[in-house]
This record gives structure tokens, C-alpha cells and sequence, in this order.
């Protein structure tokens, strides 16, 4: 396969005839560079290795505006430090009035149902120990025993006659 040469001013029809000048076979090399760009021949240049910096070098310098733009608030603090901060402290599972009827069995509440007494819900033996307001409650009295009320629940649990203890 003979390499076609690249059009010049200077090539004429004996020389397009004969085999390729050194010249022309350059000036088709050049067009793909190989030696500076290793293949590609649209990028110029090399492929150096880290120019930047490696990962997420220069983000309060060279990278700055990237950072401030893509990545807003990246740096800095925000809030109290608080030291050895444990978890049990926090530790209060709570519970919905619409479930709270759940935490006995079925039984319980159809035998309170008629009678005169009411029904008691201990929540901290359940594991539960504070009492949300979100939902309905069957109009039956029920006493509920927790560490925690919210307004709403309390306002609804003394509405259908019922009662709030604290217990510790």
C-alpha cells in the first residue's frame, strides 16, 4: 500500500507519480503528532502526571473557585463542640397515639370497653417512653404511663377521659 502524499504547491504530476518524498510523508505525520501528544491528535501537549495536585489539593488556594462553586460551605466549622458525648443521654423512643393501643394485646382493650375502670398502658415497659399526638384515639377511657407527653397527646387522652402518669 503506497502512502498517498499530501497536496503542496510545490508537488507536481511526476512527482505525485513516483514514490512519496520524505517531506510529504512528515507533513502527514504532523497532523497526528504522535510524539508530543501520544496518539491524540487533538489535545497539544503531554500528559503530565499530577499538575494540579493530587485529589482535592488546592481547595483553599489554586482550586479555590471551584471549591467556593461547585462545593459552597466545604470548609470551616459550624456549632458547639461537645465533649465525650454519648448517646444514652438522648436515648427516647416514642410512640403515636394512633399505635398506641399496640403496645397491649386486643383483649385488654374490649374487656375495658363497657366496665367502669379503664385500661392502663405502661409505655416504659415497652421500651417506649415518650407519647406523640399524631392520630385518633378510641373514645374509651385509657391510662397511660410514660416518661414523656406532648401537649397534643395529653389534651387527646384527657379528652376521651383518660389520664397522663409521669412515671421515672
Amino acid at each position: 500500500a503506497r502512502l498517498r502524499p499530501h497536496r503542496c504547491a510545490a508537488a507536481s504530476a511526476a512527482v505525485a507519480a513516483a514514490a512519496p518524498s520524505l517531506s510529504c510523508l512528515l507533513r502527514g505525520l504532523q497532523r497526528c503528532a504522535a510524539v508530543l501528544t501520544r496518539g491524540t491528535p487533538i489535545c497539544a501537549g503531554k500528559h503530565r502526571k499530577h499538575p494540579g495536585g493530587r485529589g482535592n489539593a488546592g481547595g483553599q488556594h489554586h482550586h479555590r473557585i471551584m471549591f467556593d462553586k461547585y462545593h459552597p460551605g466545604y470548609f470551616g466549622k459550624v456549632g458547639m463542640r461537645y465533649f465525650h458525648k454519648t448517646q444514652q443521654k438522648f436515648f427516647c423512643p416514642t410512640i403515636n397515639l394512633d399505635k398506641l393501643w399496640t403496645l397491649v394485646p386486643e383483649e385488654t382493650r374490649t374487656k375495658y370497653a363497657s366496665g367502669p375502670k379503664a385500661a392502663v398502658i405502661d409505655c416504659v415497659s415497652k421500651g417506649v417512653y415518650k407519647v406523640l399526638g399524631k392520630g385518633e384515639l378510641p373514645k374509651q377511657p385509657v391510662v397511660v404511663k410514660a416518661k414523656f407527653f406532648s401537649k397534643l397527646a395529653e389534651k387527646k387522652i384527657k379528652a376521651v377521659g383518660g389520664a397522663c402518669l409521669l412515671v421515672a
